[in-house]
């Protein structure tokens, strides 16, 4: 408070100079414009003068305490507070609307609100990744914002890799359903709550690959109202009044792959849902017309060996055929060989037929000169 009187008297003072400079002129016109010039130079000053502090320094600690209480009365209509250099905020207060903190955060950030222009917040289970400049910023009616600085340190001893780079090891994550969509094509997915309970709050987040969640659309209720917040820098994030949830994506590109996670506070606990999405090229393979190519294929595959054991079947049987008109042929000629010895030349009749065991055949043979010779015979060739 002693710094900002000082520095509220420094700039009457330098403002007392700029009218009296002027009286060491000559000229009024440029009296004026100089007098207007320095007048215009120092309220900004003056005005952020009083409104900015010095950066406090709090001890890293369990249930540590951020003091940000505005020093004048009025009507606060919200609080915010932002860890430097994110740019999305970590908690939000509003009277009107209640508390919003992001996934990360939550059940870590309590807001005190002691008197009605307190925008402290207390955190709980505080690791050093919580070290870093936090800006509290208090906007009031009728007289503005006010904001104040906290740089929170570990004054005991920080560990040696304390400014180690490297990310957290991936969580494990249960993929519940997924999806494929082409590039340049348009997709909704929606957060359906498909337990039982009542909800009050929906939380979309995605995860890269290798990244940390990130929370892009928050749809619940308060105080009888819905309040949809959309953090999405791809598509649209639409809340309905029954809490469902969905992220409109128009032109899907490769980087739209990773993971969806829909997260439902309900008065049975929290409940998650995870769709993962992957992306393919514009006209190349999806997986539904992978697998019908992958069923064509083996259906393919099926016919050319069914029409091989066919045709290697027809061959044997062909074999077969042609081994018993070799055979049928050698009797032939050797009976009639015979016969015509006995009664010269003959009409030889040849009836073929199956039986139970083979093939049979009959052979008549009739002299062709007036003789009552004749003689029949039957020959059986088994196996055929």
């Amino acid at each position: 408070m002693e710094q900002d009187v000082q520095l509220g008297s420094l700039c009457t003072r330098l403002i007392n100079v700029a009218f009296i400079l002027p009286r060491w002129g000559k000229m009024e016109a440029v009296q004026k414009d100089y007098w207007y010039f320095m007048v215009l130079l120092f309220l900004p000053f003056l005005k952020v003068a009083v409104q900015q502090t010095d950066v406090e320094t709090v001890r890293l600690e369990e249930g540590m305490v951020l003091a940000c209480v505005c020093p004048w009365d009025g009507q606060l209509s919200m609080v915010s507070w932002t860890k430097v250099p994110d740019k999305n905020p970590i908690a939000v207060f509003s009277p009107e609307f209640g508390v919003s903190v992001p996934y990360t955060y939550r059940e870590r950030i309590d807001f005190l609100r002691t008197t009605p222009m307190d925008g402290s917040i207390a955190l709980k289970n505080v690791t050093h990744q919580d070290i870093g400049l936090y800006h509290c910023s208090v906007q009031t009616f009728p007289q503005g914002p006010w904001t104040k600085d906290f740089q929170v340190e570990d004054l005991d001893e920080p560990p040696e890799d304390n400014n180690s780079t490297e990310p957290p090891p991936p969580e494990e994550v249960t993929v519940d359903s997924e999806v494929v969509a082409e590039e340049s094509s348009n997709l909704t997915i929606s957060c359906k709550h498909p337990h039982n309970g009542t909800i009050y709050q929906v939380i979309l987040e995605k995860m890269l690959h290798g990244r940390p969640w990130v929370i892009i659309g928050i749809c619940k209720k308060v105080e009888g109202g819905l309040v949809g917040e959309d953090y999405s820098e791809r598509g649209r994030v639409d809340c309905a009044d029954s809490l469902d949830l969905s992220l409109h994506l128009t032109d899907v590109a490769s980087g739209d792959d990773g993971l969806y996670r829909c997260t439902f506070n309900t008065d049975v606990g929290v409940q998650t849902t995870v769709v993962q999405l992957r992306t393919a090229p514009p006209g190349g393979f999806s997986l539904s017309l992978y697998m019908l190519y992958v069923y064509i294929g083996a259906g393919a595959a099926g016919l050319v060996l069914f029409i091989s054991f066919l045709i290697l079947a027809l061959r044997l049987r062909y074999c077969q055929l042609r081994q018993y008109i070799i055979v049928l042929n050698l009797c032939v000629c050797v009976f009639c060989f015979c016969f015509w010895l006995i009664s010269g030349p003959v009409c030889v009749t040849i009836i073929t037929g199956k039986k139970s065991g083979g093939r049979s055949t009959e052979l008549n043979c009739t002299p062709l000169r007036d003789s009552r010779i004749s003689m029949r015979t039957s020959l059986c060739v088994p196996g055929l």
